[in-house]
């Protein structure tokens, strides 16, 4: 398979614009149930149906999760809602629970099926199995070396696709399996309403010492209690393709329109470079510098060189160096005004970084600020304001404006 296909995440209908727009070839995204990220936006049937037009009509894929573990409530409805999604047109459906699969096949067998990481895909055996059973796509656990990749494509049909993280947070537990949500705030993980417990500060008791409390301190040698690094491989393109992977999957559905954007555009400048000419290949470390610009944890690369000396690491801090500042929705070529929305205080006199979808990015000077109305202002101080900016440098929809994160409260 000479195509690789980037799938990135899409928690609500902006984000799933930002991916397509900075260079996904496929996003996922879920519905208002049975999704395992019952906490982003998500999509209700309007905003489905405006993101598949938006997603098509641009030669982009959209699957949409139905990954939860479902108890026996859970699959009212389904049916229903299955259909629904084969009628819109969605690309595929990505499952965990056998329940679930059989549900679409009843219902509606041309619809294409991914199994879900959450089914622990660790094996060509179950690979093999679920393929049998009509699947056209098997998500990878992380748990897995490229060493494993590689014997799973050797003896898996050509045709049945493997998907896998390359980017993102890492689960604490087996292939995002946890009961410690449920146990501790009564949200069930495996059903989409995950609490992060993990994240926690916690205190460790001695038995015999009951009612005394001793904090799990974290200093600069740290604390290992449960932090898990963020996966990231964009320093290993070359290996992850050929592994046999297909689909290179980033992690986020949580996570902002900034973090899509320039994870997006990272990993499709290196995908790009690679496969356009593989002999000469040279990795570019501004794709790594920009990855690093957005929320993370530290990063590693996971299991895919063999089991991490040490996955859990040292803080439960976030990285987190630029945020944007606007999003532009026009620009007038004959006046160089852009039209933009505030994410992010910014003043007037800033630097700012325009991320753009394609090239590279620049820097301007806001030298000037205009209220909608256009009457001149200093700073942008209410959320999703609309404002006006001067750029001699032509601008586009979709373009941001980023800024270091320390310049935002100036």
């Amino acid at each position: 398979m000479s195509k690789i296909e980037l799938l990135a995440p899409a928690g609500n209908l902006e984000k799933l614009k930002t991916a397509v727009i900075y260079g996904a070839d496929a996003v996922y995204i879920g519905g208002e149930a049975y999704s395992l990220r019952a906490m982003a936006d998500n999509f209700d049937r309007k905003t489905m149906i405006e993101a598949l037009k938006f997603a098509h009509d641009r030669g982009v894929k959209v699957y949409v999760t139905l990954n939860i573990f479902p108890h026996n409530d859970d699959l009212k409805g389904m049916p229903e809602y299955i259909k629904y999604l084969r009628d819109i047109g969605v690309d595929a459906v990505i499952i965990s629970d056998l329940g679930v699969f059989s549900i679409v096949k009843e219902v509606a067998p041309e619809l294409e099926i991914h199994i879900s990481t959450q089914a622990n895909n660790v094996n060509y055996k179950t690979a093999e199995f679920w393929y049998k059973l009509g699947a056209k796509r098997v998500v990878l656990a992380r748990e897995m070396s490229l060493k494993e990749i590689k014997q799973m494509r050797e003896k898996v049909p050509m045709d049945l696709e493997l998907e896998a993280f390359v980017h993102g947070a890492m689960c604490i537990s087996y292939s995002g399996r946890c009961l410690l949500s449920n146990y501790m705030t009564g949200r069930d993980a495996n059903r989409g309403m995950c609490a992060h417990p993990c994240r926690y500060k916690y205190y460790l008791v001695e038995e015999k010492r009951p009612g005394e409390y001793f904090p799990v301190f974290e200093d600069e040698r740290g604390t290992y209690i449960m932090n898990s690094q963020d996966l990231c491989m964009i320093q290993h393109i070359p290996e992850i393709v050929e592994s046999g992977i297909y689909s290179l999957k980033i992690e986020g559905r949580m996570k902002s329109s900034y973090y899509v954007a320039t994870v997006t555009k990272a990993y499709r400048q290196a995908i790009d470079a690679y496969l356009r000419d593989k002999q000469n290949y040279e990795f570019n470390p501004k794709w790594l510098e920009e990855v690093s610009k957005a929320s993370h944890r530290e990063f590693s690369t996971g299991f895919y060189f063999g089991k991490p000396k040490k996955q859990i690491f040292s803080t439960s801090s976030y990285i987190r160096t630029h945020d944007i500042a606007g999003i532009v929705l026009d620009y007038d070529e004959s006046s160089n005004i852009a039209v933009v929305e505030q994410r992010n205080r910014i003043f007037k006199g800033d630097e700012v970084e325009i991320l753009t979808p394609k090239g590279d990015n620049f820097s301007i000077k806001l030298n000037v600020i205009w209220d909608e109305e256009g009457n001149e202002i200093e700073a942008t101080p209410h959320p999703q304001m609309i404002y006006k900016i001067k750029s001699e440098v032509p601008l586009k929809p979709f373009d941001m404006l980023v800024k270091e994160k320390g310049d935002m409260n100036e």
